[in-house]
This record gives structure tokens, C-alpha cells and sequence, in this order.
């Protein structure tokens, strides 16, 4: 199953409210079939702008990320839950890419620009694309204008 990242933004509420919506935010996730990995509080700030939802006007929020493995079909299902979840008021859900592998070491990245490999391989593609040269289609001997 793939990496999912649910961030949300909550309303401003008193600390055992905010922790049984976020209990509602987990048990959706274990409801559907997911298994939280990580749950990461980014405290209680202002929003950028003024945010309505659920029929209120927000100033502030607290911010939350879940890392959860849960399967894709189930995904639609828990966006509409937490959309119908009057404490939330901005929710979004991200696949998280495995980062790609590169290998590096010391002795690349000393040497000068023009001795790395990335760099001899930009320079050979750039010698391969044709090089479109302009022609004049006025009839003259010469170009009218400044050059």
C-alpha cells in the first residue's frame, strides 16, 4: 500500500476537544483500512487568510500532519469524512514519493565543473541539437536593419 500524508488545519479549541477530533481523524484512517505511521503536531497559528467553513469565519488554526499507509480506494471515503467533520476546516491528502536513490561521493564533487561527469554529458547533448541558423527571405544583398 502506498504513503499518504493527510495535513490538516483545525479550528482553535480546548485541548480534550482537540484531542477527540483528532482521535475522529485517526479512527477514520484505521476505519478505512490504514495504519498511521507518524502523527505531527505544527502548532497553532494564524491562517494566511481568512478561512470559512462550516458556516464560521476562521482567524487561526492548528495545524496537524498524518503519515498513514492506507489503501487507494479508500481515499475518496476519508476526504468526504473529514469534509463533513465540522473541526476541520482545511484538509488535503498527498501520496508521498519514495525519494530517489542517487549515489555521491567526496571525490565528484571536488573536482572542477568542467571534469564532472553530469556536466560532459550536458555538454555532449548540447553539441548534438541541431542549430537552426537564420535566413533572410527579404531578396537583399544585405539586412536592412541594425544589427
Amino acid at each position: 500500500m502506498p504513503n499518504y500524508e493527510a495535513a490538516l488545519v483545525l479550528r482553535i479549541m480546548s485541548r480534550p476537544d482537540l484531542l477527540s477530533t483528532l482521535r475522529r481523524s485517526a479512527d477514520a484512517i484505521f476505519n478505512k483500512g490504514g495504519i498511521i505511521r507518524k502523527v505531527e503536531n505544527l502548532g497553532t497559528r494564524n491562517l494566511p487568510y481568512k478561512m470559512s467553513a462550516h458556516d464560521a469565519v476562521h482567524k487561526k488554526g492548528s495545524y496537524f500532519v498524518f503519515q498513514f499507509i492506507c489503501p487507494p480506494a479508500s481515499l475518496h471515503d476519508l476526504e468526504e469524512e473529514y469534509g463533513r467533520d465540522v473541526d476541520i476546516i482545511r484538509r488535503r491528502i498527498f501520496k508521498v514519493e519514495a525519494p530517489e536513490e542517487f549515489e555521491c561521493t567526496l571525490h565528484e564533487e571536488i573536482l572542477p565543473p568542467a571534469y564532472r561527469k553530469d556536466v560532459q554529458k550536458m555538454i555532449e547533448e548540447s553539441k548534438k541539437v541541431d542549430k537552426h541558423k537564420f535566413q533572410y527571405n527579404s531578396g537583399l544583398d544585405y539586412y536592412p536593419f541594425q544589427k
